[in-house]
C-alpha cells in the first residue's frame, strides 16, 4: 500500500474508533477564528495528539483538534488549528488534515486565513475572496507516487476555487453588508514574513495577497474532487508596502477585530453550500 494511504487510513481508523460523525462540509480555521468552532453546536471534540500518527500543530493560538458538529443543522468537521510546512512536516503530512476530512465523507472544503495584502488597493481588515492561487515556492502535494485511492496522476486545476461557491460566499456577504475583495493568493514556505524584494516578485507574479498555508490543502482537496473555496482576512500590509515591521501580534490584532464579521459570513456560507 502507498505509505502516504497508509498513514492516511490509520489515522482514519484511529478517528472512527472515537467518533462515526458523516460531515458534509469541511473547514479550516485561521488566525482569528479559531473560537468560532466552539460557537457551533459541538457533537465531539479530538484532539489531534489522540489520533494515530497524525501531525501536531506547533504555532501559538492554534488549539490543535478536530471539531464535529452543526452549524444551521448542516453536519461539519472544523480544524481548529492548521499544520504549516514551516514546522517542519513534509508536504504530505501538512495536507493530511486535508484528505483525511474528505475520508471521513466531506465533499466541501471551506479555507480561511490571515493573509499580508500584496495589493495597494488593500487595507488591514479587508476580507478577499480568493479566486486562484500560486504554489511555485512550496513542493506539491501530488509529488510521489499518486494515490489512486484519492485521485488522479495529473488532475485538473483550472478551477480550484469553485465558482458556483464563490457566488454564493458574495451574495452572502452582500447581504452581510461586508465588503468582500477577490484575489490570488500566493503560499511561501514561511516562517519568515517576507522580504520587500519578494513581495514586488509577488505582485509581478499577479498576487493579491501572500500567506503561509491553505494552497497546498486546496490542491490536496482538488485532487480528491472535493469542491473548494477560499477566504483571506487581510491582516496587515506586506512587507515594503508601509513603514510598520511585521509582527504576528499586529495579525492576531487585525484577525481579532474583525473575527465576527468572518464568523457571520462563514455561517452564512456554510448553509447555502
Amino acid at each position: 500500500m502507498n505509505k502516504v494511504y497508509e498513514k492516511l487510513t490509520t489515522c482514519l481508523k484511529s478517528v472512527r474508533e472515537k467518533t462515526d460523525f458523516q460531515p458534509e462540509i469541511a473547514l479550516i480555521l485561521g488566525s482569528g477564528l479559531g473560537d468560532y468552532a466552539e460557537e457551533i453546536q459541538v457533537v465531539q471534540t479530538i484532539d489531534y495528539t489522540e489520533i494515530e500518527g497524525f501531525p501536531t500543530s506547533t504555532v501559538l493560538g492554534h488549539k490543535g483538534r478536530f471539531v464535529f458538529g452543526y452549524v444551521k443543522e448542516v453536519p461539519v468537521v472544523i480544524m481548529q488549528g492548521r499544520v504549516h510546512y514551516y514546522e517542519g512536516y513534509p508536504i504530505t503530512d501538512v495536507v493530511l488534515p486535508t484528505r483525511l476530512m474528505g475520508m471521513m465523507g466531506a465533499k466541501k472544503l471551506i479555507l480561511t486565513n490571515a493573509a499580508g495584502g500584496v495589493n495597494f488597493d488593500y487595507q488591514p481588515g479587508d476580507f478577499m475572496l480568493i479566486t486562484d492561487h500560486i504554489t511555485t515556492a512550496v513542493p506539491s502535494p501530488l509529488i510521489g507516487a499518486n494515490v489512486e485511492e484519492l485521485g488522479v496522476r495529473f488532475p485538473d486545476m483550472s478551477e480550484v476555487y469553485s465558482l458556483r461557491m464563490r457566488d454564493l460566499i458574495k451574495e452572502e456577504a452582500e447581504k452581510l453588508g461586508i465588503a468582500l475583495k477577490e484575489g490570488v493568493y500566493v503560499q511561501l514556505t514561511g516562517p519568515s514574513y517576507e522580504t520587500p524584494a519578494e513581495i514586488r516578485m509577488c505582485r509581478t507574479w499577479g498576487a493579491d495577497a501572500v500567506g503561509m498555508s491553505t494552497a497546498c490543502e486546496a490542491m490536496a482537496a482538488r485532487h480528491m474532487g472535493m469542491e473548494v473555496c477560499g477566504i483571506s482576512c487581510i491582516t496587515n500590509l506586506a512587507a515594503g508596502m508601509s513603514k510598520k515591521q511585521l509582527s504576528h501580534a499586529e495579525v492576531q490584532e487585525t484577525a481579532d477585530r474583525v473575527a465576527m464579521q468572518f464568523k457571520a459570513l462563514v455561517t452564512a456560507v456554510v448553509s447555502r453550500i
